[in-house]
């Protein structure tokens, strides 16, 4: 998305603008229930990191390329990621790294923007990986992307748009088989730490209600809400 020029906000406590950070405000707000068609037309602004909320935070390889290639990059990306959220004061509720793109669904505990987090991850894992792989230049394609969830609703869609991922790339063909995403550790099939146990519980209950959830969207039997759908197509233009 292109950059452009930030509309002057009013600062509250709590809150913080990240430069470099843009999406369309319609991103911004996407799921709040003021949303007007004219803020959908209105040019990117940066957005505002606020306490206790959840973002949805991207990034992939530049021109698409790979920016996992073997074992050790996933796990290396995943220590950074373990690493910064503890420093950061940010919880990690989904996760799932792809071979050329990564998804993390977050929420922002302390008064450390969350925006932060995939600054720091994708700063310190390109340098490592330009090091390992005696390469130079841009290894993301841009600025990491974000968007503020303001609906439950779509915060919980956005849980299994994560999860399925790798099913509905073709990666996998049980969710629970691609190691690098959290959706293990939601199942309890897995003892890791980047996860929130308290949010599934709340959430769904039970890990067999999210189960089912997460499965009826990876095998296309049911879908996501259109706005929020057309959010994640706009990823990959």
């Amino acid at each position: 998305l292109g950059r452009a020029r930030a509309a002057a906000a009013t600062k509250v406590p709590g809150t913080f603008e990240v430069p470099g950070t843009w999406i369309t405000r319609s991103a911004r707000r996407l799921g709040h229930p003021e949303t007007t068609e004219r803020e959908r037309l209105m040019p990117p602004r940066i957005l505002t990191f606020v306490q206790d909320h959840f973002y949805h935070l991207y990034n992939r390889g530049a021109g698409r390329q790979p920016i996992f290639r073997e074992a050790d990059n996933y796990l290396f990306f995943l220590r950074r990621l373990k690493q910064y959220a503890r420093d950061l004061n940010v919880t990690v509720i989904a996760y799932c790294l792809m071979p050329n793109h990564y998804h993390l669904l977050v929420r922002q505990d302390g008064v450390e923007p969350a925006g932060l987090l995939p600054q720091r991850c994708s700063n310190s894992y390109a340098k490592a990986f330009n090091k390992r792989y005696e390469r130079s230049g841009a290894l993301f394609e841009d600025r990491y992307q974000a968007l503020a969830v303001d609906s439950e609703a779509y915060l919980l869609h956005l849980c299994r748009y994560i999860h399925a991922n790798p099913v509905r790339h073709g990666l996998a063909a049980q969710l629970e088989e691609w190691p690098y995403s959290n959706y293990p550790e939601w199942l309890g099939l897995r003892d890791g730490t980047l996860v929130d146990r308290g949010f599934v519980q709340t959430h769904f209950q039970t890990v067999a209600n999210y189960g089912q959830f997460a499965w009826s969207y990876a095998l296309g039997q049911s879908e996501l809400p259109a706005e929020l759908s057309a959010y994640l197509r706009s990823l990959d233009e």
